[in-house]
């Protein structure tokens, strides 16, 4: 294993993926982004893409610093690795994955800081962000209450198919996202393939998971009491960000979130070379390809540029500078960016 570099050679950082088995898990990680999986017991439902938890820690994939953990990498890099914007340095702050969902996911919940604070026990909350990379036909997102839904109509009917009555239910299609605020009650449809960032936590109160059981007859455990004390039953607004389905011959920026103090995600459609700089945004960028390749880095340097595949992410460090986003397939390239 090779030692640290200095931060001025550090480079476009990407990491190997971790892969996860679940019951719901889709094909659409083979059959979409051309990934050759490892066989597990159940289906691959999710990626993690970029972790840095006790259980999980990404390994560097590229580079001369190939094999070091991203845990290692923020201990001795810090502020160069996450820039001025992060409050923390214990761990990186956000949790990147890929979820490929073959079957609908269980109803559930993520606290906040109260509600976790209420329940203990070790909780964190959590706030997310998907990104729809390819759904199949009449692949649903559901999300949200709907605006009549009372909690008591929710905690009688939490064991019953009807309980989908009550939630805001929306088709899925490409390039929508929808921004998941910690409290509210949601489930990803069955062919549904998405980007998911995140906060690094990895809290999840189940409140039914549709009557389902595994090959063995067994259902998973339900968390009805904490998911119900996590629900934001004042929130009833809509988490769909609605994206752009017409094409134009040159490059786009859409923000997708931009008023959230865990992250900011933006929508890039790309038809040729986009320049960016991590050192006047104060943070780390993540970039991540959608539908197409794309070199991201310092071109005239290979050794700081990396090429991605749809799919994948890269994380560019905060000191690393001024740097290009290039697309190498035809047409207009979909790219995803967050930053704090």
């Amino acid at each position: 294993m090779s030692d640290f570099l200095n931060a001025e050679e550090l480079y476009p950082l990407k990491f190997a993926p971790i892969y996860q088995s679940r019951i719901w898990g889709g094909t659409q990680m083979t059959e979409v982004l051309h990934r050759d999986l490892p066989v597990m017991e159940d289906p691959i439902g999710e990626s993690w893409e970029i972790v840095d938890r006790d259980s999980e820690n990404s390994v560097l994939a590229n580079g001369p610093m190939a094999g070091k953990s991203l845990h290692e990498l923020l201990q001795h890099y810090k502020a160069e690795l996450l820039g001025s914007r992060a409050r923390s340095f214990d761990r990186f702050p956000l949790l990147v994955k890929l979820i490929d969902a073959g079957e609908r996911l269980s109803l559930q919940v993520h606290p906040d800081e109260a509600a976790c604070a209420a329940i203990g026990g070790g909780a964190e909350p959590k706030t997310e962000m998907w990104y729809i990379v390819a759904a199949r036909k009449d692949a649903q997102i559901l999300a949200g209450l709907q605006g009549r839904a009372t909690r008591q109509q929710l905690i009688s009917q939490i064991d019953s198919p009807e309980v989908e009555n009550l939630l805001q239910v929306y088709p899925s299609l490409p390039g929508d996202a929808y921004f998941i605020a910690s409290g509210t009650l949601h489930a990803i449809g069955g062919g549904n393939l998405i980007l998911e960032i995140q906060q690094n936590s990895d809290t999840t109160y189940r409140v039914s998971d549709w009557g389902r059981v595994d090959a063995h007859g067994k259902s998973r455990e339900l968390h009805i009491d904490k998911g119900i004390q996590s629900i934001n039953f004042m929130n009833r607004t809509s988490p769909r960000i609605v994206g752009v389905t017409d094409h134009v011959a040159h490059n786009r920026k859409f923000d997708v979130v931009n008023n959230c103090p865990f992250f900011n995600v933006t929508d890039l459609r790309l038809t040729e070379f986009w320049t960016d700089d991590t050192v006047t945004s104060g943070s780390f960028h993540l970039i991540s390809a959608v539908n197409g390749e794309v070199l991201v880095g310092k071109p005239e340097n290979p050794e700081r540029s990396v090429r991605l595949a749809p799919g994948e992410t890269v994380l560019v460090p905060a000191c690393f500078g001024r740097y290009v986003i290039v697309p190498e397939n035809p047409g207009e390239s979909t790219v995803v960016k967050t930053t704090l």
